[in-house]
């Protein structure tokens, strides 16, 4: 009888062992395939080249993490990161969300198949990348002040250019006319480059775009850059002042990169994708490349990118709301 109970105690504890090793041996075992990465605009854009650049150097700092990157663009980004918030929550789906699909869609439009508030688990913010306000080379408008002033004088007669309806540029130029207080006629463009094409033809008469798509044009003396949209200026730009500089204190539209996997991520795998990046946003390479293109980096933890994500969220909520913005 005593040996039996000898055996049967035994035989629980190797049990019990089994038991208790069990969900420190999976978390150690993650990720048991390599992760899919999706990013919710086309291959080639700003969006796509990040997610690129990031994947690869966490390969590089975390080994036993492979990416495979995958394209889901459509709806302003709502379509890839739907995918993303409807998928498995166990660390092999993430995705790179952004100012618009994440703070700016679930304010201007209905039909949202997610709640951006609830829906994601934050991992990591990337960068922030602001928007440059540019005038042709030879526009009479020297500053910022000048365009203002210009538009102020003539009501809804100057043409602000728009690579796309919805976007940060859309944005910042949109809070620009609510804190100065001006109307200025919009038009739209299916891209940056056919906009910025008749922004130099003269067809507009300012444009708010990304600094990676100017600066060639501004070097090469087409363009002339008169702002910055950020809170602070760029490394790219030096010289360019922030609007907040020019007179509107608080001033500030980027489009963060944040990357996030669907609602309950596994903590484990959160923890091991931050520290992960955590190393690669201090790697003197990666921060070179992403500041040639206009960027700043942000860093931090998986809490830091929560607070982060909540803190936009809302703030652009509030300013949307307070504008009465609605996407025509």
């Amino acid at each position: 009888m005593f040996k039996k109970s000898v055996m049967a105690s035994v035989a629980g504890g190797l049990l019990l062992g089994a038991v208790v090793t069990t969900g420190p041996a999976h978390a150690q075992d993650w990720p048991q395939r390599p992760v899919r990465m999706v990013v919710p605009y086309t291959p080639g854009g700003g969006t796509d080249s990040i997610t690129r650049i990031i994947t690869e150097k966490i390969t590089q700092t975390d080994k036993d993490i492979q990416f495979v990157v995958e394209n889901k663009p459509g709806a302003g980004g709502n379509i890839g990161m739907t995918q993303v918030a409807r998928s498995k929550p166990d660390g092999l789906t993430l995705g790179m969300g952004q100012t618009s699909n994440l703070a700016i869609n679930p304010i201007i439009m209905n039909d949202m198949k997610f709640d951006a508030t609830k829906d994601f688990t934050p991992v990591a913010v990337v960068a922030e990348l602001p928007t440059v306000l540019v005038v042709k080379a030879d526009s009479p408008y020297q500053s910022l002040a000048d365009v203002v002033a210009a538009a102020k004088a003539s009501p809804g007669q100057l043409k602000q250019a728009l690579a796309t309806l919805g976007t940060v540029g859309h944005l910042a130029g949109e809070m620009l006319s609510y804190k100065a207080d001006i109307k200025v006629l919009n038009v739209p463009y299916k891209g940056a480059s056919p906009a910025l094409t008749e922004l130099i033809g003269g067809q507009t008469d300012y444009m708010f775009a990304t600094p990676v798509s100017v600066l060639k044009m501004v070097e090469n003396n087409d363009l002339r850059a008169l702002a910055v949209t950020s809170s602070k200026r760029i490394a790219a730009m030096p010289d360019v002042p922030t609007v907040a500089e020019q007179g509107y204190e608080g001033f500030n539209a980027v489009d963060w990169k944040i990357i996030v996997g669907p609602a309950d991520l596994p903590e484990h795998a959160v923890q091991r994708l931050s520290k992960a990046f955590i190393e690669v946003s201090k790697d003197p390479e990666f921060i070179k490349r992403m500041e040639a293109d206009g960027n700043t980096i942000v860093g931090g933890n998986a809490q830091d990118a929560q607070a982060y994500l909540q803190k936009e969220q809302m703030e652009w909520s509030t300013l949307l709301k307070a504008m009465q913005f609605q996407l025509k």
